[in-house]
């Protein structure tokens, strides 16, 4: 896990949980590449950015979705 901004952004495509209203909740937005899976504060676009390998973030999806996470 990093929590150093990528150098180059530009060709992410950030988006946050069909979850989310909208409404500028507590809310984090997500992008994808290959290998990992990019996260940050949806109201903070500039501050860090935790990046994480792409299938330790499918481990932590699928314990959030059969509740083994409190």
């Amino acid at each position: 896990m990093s929590t150093a901004k990528p150098k180059d952004d530009s060709h992410l495509i950030w988006f946050t949980s069909t979850y989310s209203n909208g409404a500028g909740g507590e809310c984090v937005e997500c992008a994808l590449t290959d290998a990992r899976v990019l996260v940050r504060d949806s109201k903070s676009a500039m501050g860090p950015v935790v990046t994480v390998r792409r299938d330790a973030w499918c481990n932590f999806a699928q314990a959030l979705q059969h509740g083994k996470l409190a």
